[in-house]
């Protein structure tokens, strides 16, 4: 694909001589950049604040309780991996610009008000500034797909559009406007991204085994991958809706066995040797044993703080990490390569996962130190992630290309 013309305050050359708040500055040339940086940034801090608050350590005047932490990791961090995702990932569909520069700043902005006004602003104030970010997020990642007849990508822009009706419903209950539990807007976002990793895992996993995995023959089957999503889909529904369990437990069984057939044809043992397949496959893997778990917990059988945090922290958090650092080294001119760090990384948020899973399952006396070792494997990962990886998404392409 040809390069996207660039005018001269974006060259790479003059990026490297602009301030951070200059539009020209590296990191907003594009999504990945700004919003990749901010969510680790957040994903790391954010732990120890519901954790401190779980405690009663938090001073007053910070609102970090568990409707904070259950909106916060879903629709803060999850959404701002996402949309950084989908304006890079755009630019390649389409050849052509999504947001960067000045409408990029001012969209990160944005975001990072409605995460300031979350923890400590007024309630109408920070719904306000905290749904305002998906309806303008979307727009232009609409705008781009239509521009270029993308139409096969249109139904990601659907999603966002089901998010943020999802966050306002989510602060429509907050402010006593519906009388709505707050767990079921934030369920139903949580189902919604997986439904968008699905649909992109289905996509590029078996691609990146094939080309990464020497040895390997993935076997891509879109049909079957189109089913699960649907028996995910009517899981999800039948869930959210409190459908009886003779009727979620079959619909969510069925997600979670198409899904793991799909993985199994994508030869996950043949990735063993190369993290950055791994990591891919073992986080897939969390979506069907979340769906197994949600099927079980429709029949009362475990709590739904299992099924869901499997989603949450093996899945998504899991393919978070493992995405955001191939589109960063890749969309930073370096080799596909991980090295300890990011094994560091990757396994540290497994065991995040299964420490998380235990605490919701286990006994009541190894609860806080399982949530506690959770905890601090999710924010050294990453923290981590900034670590490493802050300094390449602040500066130019090492091989001096645009984005």
């Amino acid at each position: 694909m040809a390069l996207i013309p660039i005018s001269e305050a974006t060259r790479p050359e003059h990026s490297k001589r602009a301030a951070p708040w200059h539009a020209a500055h590296p990191v907003w040339q594009l999504g990945f950049r700004p919003f990749y940086l901010l969510a680790a940034l957040f994903a790391a801090v954010s732990i120890p604040l519901w954790l401190a608050s779980y405690l009663g350590l938090l001073p007053d005047g910070l609102q970090a309780g568990l409707g904070w932490h259950m909106h916060e990791m879903v629709f803060g961090f999850a959404v701002a991996v996402v949309v950084g995702f989908l304006y890079t990932a755009g630019r390649n569909w389409t050849g052509l610009p999504t947001p960067h520069g000045a409408p990029l700043m001012a969209l990160a902005a944005l975001w990072l008000a409605g995460r300031i006004a979350m923890l400590c602003g007024p309630g109408l104030v920070a719904a306000l500034l905290d749904w305002l970010f998906l309806p303008l997020a979307a727009w232009p990642l609409y705008r781009v797909l239509r521009r270029s007849g993308n139409t096969r990508n249109l139904f990601l822009v659907g999603l966002l559009a089901l998010l943020a009706l999802a966050n306002g419903l989510y602060h429509a209950a907050v402010l006593d406007w519906l009388p709505l539990s707050l767990f079921i807007p934030v369920q139903a976002a949580i189902l919604i991204i997986v439904l968008i990793e699905s649909v992109l895992g289905a996509r590029v996993i078996p691609m990146f085994t094939r080309n990464g995995a020497p040895g390997s023959t993935p076997v891509a089957s879109p049909r079957r991958a189109l089913i699960a999503v649907a028996c995910m889909a009517a899981a999800g529904i039948a869930w959210l809706a409190g459908a009886p369990g003779w009727l979620t437990a079959p619909l969510a069984l069925a997600a979670s066995a198409l899904s793991l057939a799909n993985l199994l044809a994508w030869q996950p043992q043949r990735t063993w040797r190369v993290p950055l397949l791994w990591i891919l496959h073992l986080s897939y893997a969390w979506i069907g044993i979340g769906f197994a778990l949600l099927a079980l917990a429709s029949l009362g059988a475990l709590p739904a703080s299992a099924a869901f945090h499997a989603l949450t922290v093996g899945s998504m958090a899991g393919l978070i990490i493992g995405m955001m650092t191939r589109t960063t080294l890749g969309h930073t001119g370096r080799p596909l390569k991980a090295g300890r760090a990011e094994a560091w990384m990757y396994w540290l948020i497994q065991l995040g996962a299964l420490a998380r899973l235990l605490a919701a399952v286990g006994s009541a006396e190894l609860h806080l130190p399982l949530l506690l070792a959770a905890g601090l494997c999710w924010s050294l990962a990453f923290a981590l992630f900034v670590l490493v990886y802050a300094p390449w998404l602040w500066r130019p392409r090492v091989d001096g290309r645009e984005g």
